[in-house]
């Protein structure tokens, strides 16, 4: 048997730590009206474009990761019972831009079939930065940005969900642009490719996991309209786990 071809992706973008804090509420504060919550537990890992690297390599896929060195920081109040978030605290929402020499470096030791880029729009990467990245390299871009001034390129596809398309100032051609409507599924070039009914446990980091298997089936198969029914089956497997969800063995043969 032929052995698959491992890809290897360039992936650019900022990465947070999160802590999930879980306690018991059964008393409102006397001091306020807001739950007391009893700690019992916290859980820390990191998070968005972390979260899509551990994605990636979930489909197989090779990635050489540029990020941040000071983390953006979440933490989230978490009731232990309902898993319902009751407070987000964010520290540290600014981050250094990226420097070119890291991604220079990176393409003297390596060479990439895609890069991917997680931008939350913490100031690591400016929308020239995406331009340029476009323009110098050959094989497909992915971008999954909170940024409101995109652009038209050959091989750039921008993944962004319904609430950024609605405050867009400049729109890239049809060809470049996806749009995730939640449990609706995907727009793509005036088609809304359906995503799975599926009962909704958290949404967190599911976008994270639509733009991995997005990549990463692109790369083996060629194929965008493909590409993006595994991308809906992928963040449907997400949102029926608790926090960013990292693809097991047994999601990735389900899809």
């Amino acid at each position: 048997m032929q052995q698959q071809k491992q890809y290897r992706v360039l992936l650019i973008g900022e990465t947070c730590e999160d802590s999930y804090i879980f306690g018991s509420v059964d008393r409102i504060s006397p001091e306020a009206p807001v739950p007391v919550v009893m700690h019992e537990a916290t859980l820390t890992t990191l998070g968005m474009s972390e979260n899509v690297k551990r994605n990636l390599q979930a489909f197989g896929v090779s990635v050489t990761h540029i990020t941040n060195k000071k983390l953006i920081k979440k933490k989230r109040i978490v009731d232990s019972s309902s898993k319902q978030q009751l407070l987000r605290i964010d520290e540290d929402d600014k981050v250094d831009p990226i420097k070119p020499a890291e991604v220079k470096m990176a393409f003297l030791t390596s060479e990439f079939d895609a890069i991917v880029i997680s931008d939350y729009d913490k100031g690591f990467v400016k929308v020239e930065d995406l331009m340029t990245f476009c323009q110098n390299f050959t094989g497909p871009v992915f971008i999954d940005t909170k940024k409101k001034d995109l652009f038209s390129a050959q091989n750039v596809i921008f993944k962004i969900n319904h609430k950024e398309a609605s405050t867009l100032r400049v729109q890239p051609a049809k060809q470049n642009l996806i749009t995730t409507v939640g449990g609706q599924g995907a727009w793509y070039m005036d088609k809304l490719y359906p995503s799975e009914n599926v009962d909704v446990f958290d949404v967190v980091g599911a976008g994270d996991t639509f733009l991995a298997a997005l990549c990463a089936e692109f790369l083996k198969e060629h194929d965008m309209e493909a590409s993006i029914k595994i991308a809906n089956k992928a963040s449907a497997i997400a949102v029926q786990n608790y926090g960013c969800h990292t693809l097991t063995p047994d999601d990735i043969n389900s899809l």
